[in-house]
Parts: structure tokens; C-alpha cells; sequence
């Protein structure tokens, strides 16, 4: 998945690095100039300025991202990152401090996608808020090795098909299924998979991203920053399977 994240310090620097780690592709913006070469010396891609404006969240590539995470101490330049953000369908998160907990929660709640306290939250926590509600990362068992759980989608690749017909990647497997509103269970080869299903998978980072596109299928962010470019290119979906022979 492709993220950028305003700011560049302690929360956004350590979201980053496990993002990275991951194989997920990271662009900071940072305006400290101190701070931003402490990042790139680490190796990260780093636009230097205010991520409030939406000519840097653009040269960081904010129109084919799945998410932004505004993670500053700057709850003005993060809020406007966001609203930014959120015009080009990306994901919201929005750091605030916990002494404005309350009131900034009920102001801006509703706004953003995703509300996060830094001091509460650790750098796994920042990234499943980045994430978002269709996948969630339980444990990291070991240094290529993580366990997540995955909402099906209405847009993934399994949707109607059943626990015996799921063909997930090499070193991946299912762990646990559950029901919309049940609990996880060891799954059975005759369950189906429906919207809103969760799945409970063990996989390698390398192949993470595979399995994701197969359980959740595309996020809103990429799939509008697709189909932008086909109707640039003049192409349109339906040349594309005249092209093909359609869906099979």
C-alpha cells in the first residue's frame, strides 16, 4: 500500500519505519530541516515543507495513496492535511494531543476517518488506524511473519465464495473465520464469504499485500486513482474486457 505521513518526528518517523518494514511504500513531508534529514538518512523519501499545503501533499503523492496520516504536534496542519487529503479519497487520521481529547474529538470526529491519541497509541496501533478498518495487525510473530485479520469487502476478488475455494498465496494461511457479528472460529471448507466476514490470517510481509488484494480488494483511494487514469488514457473499462474477453 502507498501512505504518506506529515511529520517526520518521534509518532511519524516510528509509524514509517514499521510501514516500511512491511513493504508498504512511505513519503514523509516534513518542515524541520534537522528532522527531515534524520528520515532520509534512515532512507525514507522525504518532501520538505508544510503538509498543510496541498502542492507538497501532491508532489508526495496524495492522488494514489490509500491513506494520510497527519501525525504532527500541529493540530492545525494536521486537520488541513486531512481535509486535503480526503478530497483526493484518500484515508484520514488525524493526531491530536491528549489534553484537547475531548473537545477536539467532538469538533473533528466526524471529519476525518480516524482520530488517534500518540500518547496512548504505540506505532502498531498508528499503523492500523492508517490501515483501515478492513485489515488489522494483531501480532508481529516474527521479523517477516505477522498475523492480521481482514473484513471482506464488497469489492474482494472471494466475495460469495466459500473456505474450500480460497486460494491465498504461499506462506499465508488462515488461522480463523467469523461471521459479521459472531465470534472467530477454526474455519470449515463449507463456510461462505460474505461482506463484512473477518478473516484471520498468518502470512510473510512479502506476500501481505497479495493477500490483502485478494480478501479486501482495492481501497477507495487506489481504485479512483485507476480509473482516473484509464479516462485519461482514453481507456474505459469496457474496452479493457472487449480487450481481454471480459471477466471470466
Amino acid at each position: 500500500m502507498r501512505f504518506v505521513i506529515i511529520g517526520a518526528g518521534r509518532v511519524g518517523l516510528r509509524t514509517a519505519r514499521v510501514l516500511g518494514e512491511e513493504g508498504h511504500e512511505v513519503t514523509l513531508i516534513e518542515r524541520d530541516e534537522a528532522t527531515a534529514n534524520r528520515a532520509r538518512n534512515q532512507g525514507f523519501t522525504v518532501i520538505d515543507g508544510d503538509g498543510s499545503q496541498e502542492a507538497l501533499l501532491e508532489e508526495a503523492g496524495v492522488e494514489d495513496a490509500d491513506a494520510v496520516g497527519a501525525l504532527t504536534g500541529d493540530l492545525n496542519v494536521n486537520f488541513s492535511a486531512c481535509l486535503i487529503a480526503d478530497h483526493y479519497g484518500c484515508r484520514t487520521i488525524l493526531r491530536i494531543d491528549e489534553e484537547y481529547r475531548e473537545r477536539i474529538y467532538r469538533k473533528y470526529a466526524d471529519v476525518v476517518d480516524e482520530v488517534i491519541y500518540p500518547e496512548r497509541l504505540g506505532a502498531m496501533g498508528a499503523k492500523n488506524a492508517l490501515l483501515g478498518g478492513t485489515i488489522r495487525a494483531i501480532a508481529d510473530i516474527a521479523q517477516h511473519l505477522q498475523v492480521v485479520e481482514l473484513t471482506i469487502t464488497e469489492e474482494a476478488p472471494i466475495n460469495g465464495y466459500t473456505i474450500s475455494e480460497l486460494q491465498l498465496p504461499a506462506d499465508s494461511t488462515v488461522l480463523a473465520f467469523g461471521k459479521t457479528d459472531g465470534d472467530l472460529e477454526i474455519p470449515t471448507a463449507d463456510e461462505s464469504l460474505e461482506v463484512g466476514d473477518r478473516l484471520v490470517v498468518l502470512a510473510d510481509f512479502a506476500v501481505l499485500s497479495d493477500v490483502r488484494q485478494i480478501v479486501v480488494g482495492k481501497t477507495r483511494g487506489r481504485a479512483e486513482a485507476e480509473q482516473g487514469a484509464d479516462i485519461e488514457s482514453g481507456t474505459t473499462t469496457e474496452d479493457t474486457e472487449a480487450n481481454t474477453g471480459g471477466a471470466n
